[in-house]
């Protein structure tokens, strides 16, 4: 597991039904390629990268995208949502090292 990876979403508290609505991720991570060496040691260092981030809401699938290695460190998602009820957004990002990360927001119908 990498040290220091922390996942922060952004979403609103409350939506109207049918309205899209803007949800903004960001995680931190240092997205390690393994081809760099350690300066102390001279070994390479784990490759580390988040290969997968995906939200699902009330269990259904809203986003699921795959990750390159090319992409940068803290890598930053945002995207629109249309709920039509009350419920659970759940972010979930997949580390090669086979970490996974997760966090919850609530969106409320109102």
């Amino acid at each position: 597991m990498a040290s220091g990876v922390k996942p922060r979403v952004k979403t609103p508290k409350k939506a109207t039904a049918g309205e899209a609505f803007t949800i903004k991720t960001l995680i931190s991570h240092k997205m390690e390629s393994g081809q760099r060496k350690d300066k102390k040691t001279g070994e390479l260092i784990p490759r580390s990268i988040i290969n997968r981030f995906t939200c699902e809401f009330n269990g259904t699938s809203v986003i699921d995208i795959s990750i390159e290695p090319a992409v940068s460190t803290n890598p930053y998602f945002q995207f629109d949502a249309v709920v039509q009820e009350a419920g659970d957004m759940v972010f979930t990002w997949y580390d090669d090292d086979g970490s996974v990360y997760d966090t919850t927001k609530s969106v409320a119908i109102g």
